[in-house]
């Protein structure tokens, strides 16, 4: 069965460790089973206008919310011991490391896979692999650029492409694709 949480980032900056919204969908077979999402306070106030162009996020929203650490204990269990996915994980994993390691918290053990390499793929005939490219080719259709809405986006993305290729879990369909699981 998959199982698995498709996670989002979105940043101020571009600083790894500006994360301003995460979202957190976690996903079993094909139904989602929670949802977690919120802005988040980065530890610095600066907010890039090309970021906030992309995104929307403004200082003044997220100037009375929480900071990654008050919000880690809500999402960690979304995380912890499991496959995360992520549309281009590089970016993902590379902004909850470096917010981790700014509030000095230990990565959680979970592993992780990358939506962007797994529709490349399944859809080699697509003219490029952003997430938007590839939901819109499957007919999903969300606000680009949200964190819960890209987390949304990219769970859609694993799923269809095990369905497409036959997978019952995201360890096989790793394995049918030829793609590693990276540790995260």
């Amino acid at each position: 069965m998959l199982e698995f949480t498709a996670i989002d980032f979105e940043t101020a900056n571009k600083y790894a460790n500006s994360a301003c919204s995460l979202a957190a969908v976690q996903m079993r077979g094909t139904q989602c089973i929670q949802e977690q999402y919120s802005l988040i306070k980065p530890p610095f106030m600066t907010f890039e206008p090309t970021n906030i162009a992309i995104h929307g996020i403004t200082p003044e929203q997220v100037r009375q919310e929480k900071n990654f650490l008050q919000l880690w204990p809500l999402f960690k269990p979304c995380m912890e011991k499991k496959i995360l996915a992520a549309h281009y994980a590089v970016f993902d994993t590379r902004v909850l490391r470096s917010t981790l390691k700014t509030y000095h918290l230990d990565v959680p053990a979970a592993t992780y896979v990358c939506t962007v390499q797994i529709s490349r793929k399944v859809w080699p005939q697509l003219p490029n692999h952003k997430l938007d490219t590839v939901a819109n080719m499957l007919g999903y259709s969300f606000h680009h650029h949200h964190a819960l809405e890209d987390a949304g986006a990219c769970a859609y993305i694993l799923c269809a492409a095990a369905r497409t290729v036959g997978a019952d879990s995201v360890e096989e369909l790793m394995r049918i694709l030829a793609l590693p699981i990276h540790t995260l």
